[in-house]
């Protein structure tokens, strides 16, 4: 027996060595290491052979965390394991060998019961279309299963702390909720935090329920059965994936055979940025990551010496376990804003070194640790040789070969002489020059980027050490050695200033020595030929050398003036004050979100998360890359057919009878295929189909499209080309903007006119965390299966009947839920499915897509870019009477939804009484990709037409802009007189209510004052404060809808709306259980609620479903079930009456269904809501108040404080509806100051991934965020009182941008006082261009904003 089990054992070990061995929540997965191509990806292997789909693809690049999970390795010498988050997009699948993967799902779920994650997301109300939450999920319980591993905490809360909370998801994108939720939900588990100092939440009457920290560390993250299993390979040699465990070992890999392309990997994270390594083909993966002087980490006198496949994570956690040595806490700290955790905790250091060596990637770490005098050594694994180099030389270094490899890195120590000097270890830095007098060392790191807390490139970073001591005389500061580098900034590599060390060594800092050194510096730091915002980033790097040696002048550090401070950053923080509406119950109650926990926990089912059917195939789009050419034709590189591509489909693939249909909307349709002629760059060419979503994603980039432009005419890429050429969309009649009074009159009666006025808009990605996705399932008779992530079934229903040519009812498109919309999946995912469908019904087989980021960016068009032109006139004390302006609007390629563009755009305008009002506008055809609803079209740039129009009239007459607002709101009767009927009865007109309500509420007047304080004491930080108003038109839909009881009581409801995650399903839910409580049985209305569900959308069970938008389908669908729901109540109430009067009692519901069944009453109502004229449309009205703080030395704005106030009506659900007002508000926030979605000259998009456009994040919202909904009573004419709350907020954003303006303003007020002739003209009535981005403020702050000030100061001196 013994010998038995010895041989067991021994095979065992055996088959071990030949095979990875892995955990994912605790199951055990074993895979033979020749079946696996090295290149696949954790996600792959998740998402497609485990049933695991709580992980999300949101970018494929490591910048959303959609795809975070838990990784957890055992370390058997110290016995213990080591949890952390990773971007399973980019760890490669053979890396977590040996390891544990925790998915969401692994942490809690419907069966096994919820996380205490899952449900404080939940009871939060932090989650909306849930597609980023499972990430989300994990992140925030990494962050508590690390904080409360070195002790215990206290009983009921975590150790980690509210800083720490709100860093835990600052990688994480969410477009919905506007963060401060999820903030909110991990905060709460804090011991620093009070839940009365949380938002609204379910917990607040009944109080946080206990955390137990006991049962997290019970989530199985390293299973006993890993710890026994053996990682080394029999023969690595054998397998494409090899781990070697020694430098040797290493070296006979990289000996091998000429020709054998090898790659070293650890944590893979350089595919993120350079996505092609994704589709190279590769002979051999090694994994240097188990090669001990790799990994190496030793502390000694010299320094310390970091192994190149450190992790960044660990990296900081060494540099900050000396926080006593500064340079290194310094670095550590610079570090942090490096990529994300979930991509720190596997990107190495010596990774991003070779990537900024070989590539010229723009590296923050390569320049700190050049300022730091870091070597680093190289070992060549032909020789065995190994060389050292200081970093600097590195990387000045030819490209490091492929087989040469980066070992360690060394950061050298900084230590006191005996003179009382600082002395530098390494061979650069032995004979440093010093002064025996109160010498100081001073290292300071700089960066400058979209993002405060990391996670976007920097526009440039720098690191500057210097040795400094005072002069003789005590008077100065002498440099007695520097080293400047500045790196990112459209260079090679890090860049030493070496002519301003040179100038600066032994000098005395005064301003005359800074502007030399300046000057200098300007010609040193120049970035390459092609890089964007050359001006900023040069102007950065004086900045950030001025900010440095400031505070050495004779009037910094030496009489304690110094530069401002940078204050610590602020916590998040939040109000909400709601009113729970009883009268409905359970409408009008902030109840949790229906599906919420499901969501937080991954169990929610999305159409990419259905399992692929049998014999699926894969389809990719090829676009166009030219703006107008004849396709010659469409082919492959080296004319091989790629492995796994089945074909190529086109236009001439349609069936006969079918139509090259791609979208079937509103207007005009649009073709599917471009045909013999591409009109735009990123129109849709053909659809390839492969094997796997990867292989045909890899097939398109290989494609060779033919052009020809021979005979064509020049494409029109521009609305001024358009109109030139008669290129015009015609608008009906009915949707054309209507004039407003009598506008020369208006002219006539101004005392001050403006003439001429220029605006002009860029455009918008959605950015739903979802991209487009279908999946097409052939069925019997020619029948066509298809679920689509569609805000518009029906539409996508008629567009794919119309392309196969076959019968509506032929068709049956499913829609559960999407994950995000936005508008961008109204008319875009028509063309995704129908490609599905044409692609399946050809091959007869099933065929899916998953658009990949990049492809869906380029091929979606966008909010409609436009340009303006107006005049207007004005009485002295500012009010407008009268107001004509001229629009141009780029509709791109085809019509899509661009008529309804203008009514939007004239209506939110209107939130100002402009007396007299002429609006044209022309809708021009440009050879661009078709533009479409993205949420609030049109209306969000209307209202800041108006804001622009309001603060441009301020300037011309210097009265404060808030005077002017006033001035121009309406009255009622003006309002009528613009609005008509649509401005409701007298008392609907909330706004000028709102306007003074939130003037209390947010001590608007009183920091009004404070603000200008601030901005008379501090000269490189200014504020602005602006309060702005919202009128939002909304039109309300026919809509049908179905409710059905079955035997047991349970109800199920059917309804066109889609839940996108505004809540829909959960509004619906309360109607029904409200209307159907009104029976009054035993079973009241709020446990009704228990027992409904709303069930998935399908176009052969519920017809006519129009379009899930405008902000009022939540409240439709309502209307329509209630309608349902009074039919059932009728055929119902007989037979309650005759069971009471029977039992003498109170009937249960089931009891009263049960006889309804017994008596055969129909229990399945069908029904419409069909609103009239006075029900058909109504205003929406809003007022927020923001400030802003401008650092006008670097361009970047922190929102300190945002308060809205917003009139629901009477809502719905106000949890709900919370939420949909902070996330359109921070949806908005993105359009007006951080997302450029911007094309080529050919029209192409360029800003097309997670690294070029950039989305609002936890760092970039407002730190204090108060939201008060107004409960304004009844409203005859709306669904229980209610109003919408999806887009309308989005609108107030601007009140961010107008605050911008008013600091900037006070920059240029400032700027103008040290010019030396105060009679120099400063432009205060600037227009700011949207979005206002960083290097757009700093430009408007002034690019040599330091220069004038320095000037202006000598100028001072030489004068007093």
């Amino acid at each position: 027996m013994g010998e038995k089990k010895v041989t067991e054992e021994k095979e065992e070990t055996m088959k071990s060595k030949t095979s990875l061995v892995f955990a994912v929540n605790g199951e055990r997965f074993e895979i033979d290491l020749s079946s696996i191509d090295p290149s696949t990806t954790l996600i792959d292997f998740l998402r497609n052979k485990t049933p695991f789909k709580s992980v999300k693809l949101g970018c494929g690049e490591g910048g959303c965390g959609a795809c975070v999970v838990l990784l957890s390795k055992y370390d058997p010498l110290l016995e213990k394991v080591d949890d952390f988050t990773v971007s399973s997009c980019l760890t490669l699948l053979c890396s977590i060998d040996g390891c544990s993967i925790t998915t969401s799902e692994g942490l809690g779920n419907s069966r096994a019961g919820f996380h205490a994650v899952h449900e404080r997301i939940a009871g939060f109300h932090a989650t909306q279309c849930g597609f980023c939450t499972p990430g989300m999920s994990v992140s925030m319980f990494s962050a508590l299963l690390n904080a409360d591993k070195t002790h215990p905490p206290r009983a009921g809360v975590s150790n980690l702390t509210a800083a720490e909370a709100e860093k835990a998801v600052s990688g994480n994108l969410c477009r919905c909720t506007g963060y401060r939720p999820l903030v909110d939900a991990c905060k709460s588990f804090s011991a620093d935090v009070d839940i009365e100092d949380l938002g609204f939440n379910t917990f607040c009457k009944k109080g946080l329920p206990c955390y137990d920290h006991t049962l997290s560390s019970q989530v199985c993250t390293f299973p006993e059965f890993l710890k026994k299993e053996l990682k080394s390979l029999v023969d690595p040699r054998k397998y494409r994936w090899s781990s070697p465990l020694s430098i040797s070992e290493l070296q006979s890999l990289l000996g091998l055979e000429n020709g054998v392309s090898v790659k070293l990997v650890a944590g893979n994270t350089s595919t993120g940025y350079y996505k092609e390594e994704k589709d190279k083909k590769y002979d051999r993966f090694v994994d240097i990551r188990r090669i001990p002087e790799l990994t190496v980490v030793r502390r000694d006198e010299k320094g310390v010496e970091l192994g190149a496949a450190i992790t960044i994570s660990k990296a900081i956690e060494v540099l900050r376990e000396n926080e006593s040595v500064l340079i290194l806490a310094k670095i550590a700290a610079h570090m942090e804003k490096i990529a994300s955790r979930f991509v720190r905790n596997t990107e190495t250091i010596g990774g991003n070194i070779i990537m900024a060596q070989r590539k010229h990637f723009p590296s923050d770490l390569t320049t700190i640790l050049v300022a730091a005098g870091a070597t680093v050594k190289i070992m060549s694994t032909g020789s065995g040789v190994q060389e050292q180099y200081t970093l600097e030389e590195f990387l000045q270094r030819p490209p490091l070969e492929a087989k040469s490899v980066l070992l360690s890195l060394t950061i050298p120590s900084w230590r006191p002489v005996k003179n009382g000097s600082t002395h530098r270890a390494g061979p650069e830095h032995s004979q440093m020059k010093y002064s025996p007098l109160n010498t100081h060392l001073l290292f300071e790191t700089y960066r400058a980027a979209p993002r405060p807390l990391g996670n976007a490139l920097a526009f440039l970073n720098a690191a500057f050490s210097a040795e400094v001591s005072l002069n003789e005389a005590g008077d100065g500061v002498v440099v007695n050695d520097c080293l400047f580098a500045f790196g990112a900034y459209g260079t090679k590599h890090a860049h030493r200033a070496k002519k301003v060390e040179d100038f600066l060594a032994g000098k005395v800092i005064s301003d005359e020595v800074l502007m030399e050194a300046i000057s200098l510096l300007k010609d040193e730091i120049v970035p390459d030929k092609g890089t964007s915002n050359p001006g900023y980033r040069s102007s950065l790097a004086v900045t950030f050398l001025f900010e440095f040696l400031v505070s050495l002048t004779t009037k910094g550090l030496l009489n304690g003036e110094y530069k401002e401070p940078l204050k610590p950053e602020a916590l998040l923080s939040s109000a909400q004050q709601i009113v729970e509406n009883q009268e409905y119950s359970p409408v009008g109650k902030g109840i949790e979100k229906t599906g919420a926990k499901l969501q937080a926990s991954g169990e929610a089912v999305y159409v990419d998360d259905i399992p692929s059917p049998e014999n699926c195939l894969y389809g990719a789009f090829i676009y166009s890359t030219m703006p107008l050419a004849r396709i010659k034709s469409i082919g492959f590189k080296e004319n091989r057919v790629p492995e796994g591509v089945l074909g190529i489909i086109t236009y001439k693939d349609i069936p006969k009878g079918g139509q090259n249909v791609g979208t079937k909307g509103f207007f005009a349709s649009d073709l599917l295929f471009a045909e013999e002629v591409t009109h735009c760059a990123g129109q849709i060419i053909a659809f390839l189909v492969a094997e796997s979503q990867k292989l045909a994603d890899i097939a398109t980039k290989l494609v060779v499209i033919d052009y020809d432009t021979e005979g064509l005419e020049e494409p029109i890429l521009s609305v001024e080309e358009a109109v030139k050429k008669s290129s015009l969309f015609e608008i009906p009649p009915y949707l054309r903007g209507k004039p407003v009074g009598n506008i020369n009159k208006g002219m006539s009666e101004a005392e001050h006119k403006i003439l001429g006025s220029k605006i002009s808009f860029g455009s918008q990605y959605f950015f739903y965390m979802e991209t487009q996705t279908a999946l097409a399932v052939p069925d019997e008779d020619n029948c066509m299966l298809v679920y689509s992530s569609t805000q518009a079934p029906e539409y996508v229903h008629r567009t794919i009947a119309g392309c196969l040519g076959v019968p509506e009812h032929n068709v049956r498109v499913i829609t559960r839920r999407v994950g995000g919309g936005f508008g961008g999946k109204v008319m875009k995912a028509m063309p995704v499915a129908a490609a599905c469908a044409l692609a399946a019904s050809i091959m007869q087989r099933p065929v899916r897509t998953y658009v990949n980021r990049k492809t869906d960016m380029i091929t979606t068009g966008g909010r409609h870019p436009m340009k303006i032109t107006y005049s207007v006139g004005f009485k002295s004390n500012g009010k407008i009477t009268a107001l004509d302006l001229e629009l141009l609007l780029d509709a791109g390629l085809s019509e899509d939804v661009s008529p309804l563009m203008p009514s939007g755009i004239q209506g939110a305008m209107m939130k100002y009484d402009w007396g007299a009002l002429s609006f044209d506008v022309k809708v021009c055809k440009t050879n661009t990709v078709s533009r479409t609803s993205v949420r609030a079209p049109g209306d969000v740039q209307g209202s800041y037409i108006a804001e622009a129009i309001i603060e441009k009239v301020a300037s011309y007459l210097s009265i404060d802009v808030d005077v002017i607002r006033k001035v121009n709101l309406h009255t009622y009767e003006s309002l009528r007189l613009f609005h008509d009927k649509k401005a409701g009865e007298p008392t609907e007109y909330t706004l000028p209510l709102l306007w003074d309500k939130l003037a209390e509420f947010s001590g608007f007047n009183q920091r009004v004052k404070v603000v200008e304080e601030f901005n008379a004491l501090n000269r490189w930080r200014k504020r602005g404060i602006s309060r702005v108003p919202a009128v939002y038109g909304v039109p309300m839909r026919f809509t049908p809808g179905r409710v059905s009881v079955l035997s047991d009581g349970s109800i199920v409801v059917e309804v066109p709306g889609i839940e996108i995650g505004q809540g829909l399903w959960t509004k619906v839910k309360q109607m029904v259980a409200y209307s159907l409580g009104l029976i009054q049985c035993g079973t009241t209305s709020d446990e009704l609620l228990d027992k409904i569900r709303v069930i998935q959308a399908d176009t052969l069970s519920l017809v006519q479903g129009s379009v899930t938008g405008g902000s009022t389908t939540s409240e439709a669908s309502s209307e329509a079930a209630r309608i349902c729901c009074d039919g059932l109540v009728e055929r119902l109430l007989p037979v309650h009456a005759a069971l009471v009067e029977k039992t003498g009692g109170p009937v249960t519901w089931e009891s009263l269904i049960s006889q309804a069944y017994q008596q055969s009453i129909n229990m399945s109502v069908s029904n419409v809501y069909t609103p009239d004229i006075s029900t058909g449309y109504y205003l929406n009205y809003g007022v927020a108040a923001s400030e802003v703080e401008v650092n006008i030395l670097t361009g970047e704005t922190t929102i300190l404080r945002t308060d809205i106030i917003y009139d629901c009506g009477r809502s719905l659900n106000p949890a709900v509806d919370l939420g949909q007002i902070e996330g359109a508000f921070v949806q908005g926030l993105g359009f007006f100051m951080l997302e450029e979605y911007l094309m080529n000259s050919d029209g192409l998009i360029v800003t097309d991934s997670t690294w070029t456009y950039k989305i609002p994040t936890v760092d970039t919202i407002p730190r204090q965020f108060n939201v008060e909904i107004l409960n304004s009573g009844h409203h005859k004419n709306r669904v229980l009182s209610s109003k919408a709350s999806g887009e309308p907020p989005l609108l107030l954003a601007a009140s961010v941008h107008c605050a911008v303006r008013a600091a900037v303003k006070e920059a240029k007020k400032q700027i103008q006082t040290w010019s030396n002739d105060n009679r120099e003209g400063i432009d205060l009535s600037f227009d700011l261009p949207v979005p206002a981005t960083m290097p757009v403020v700093k430009e408007f702050c002034g690019l040599d904003v330091v220069e004038k000030y320095l000037e202006w100061n000598i100028h001072q001196k030489k004068n007093f």
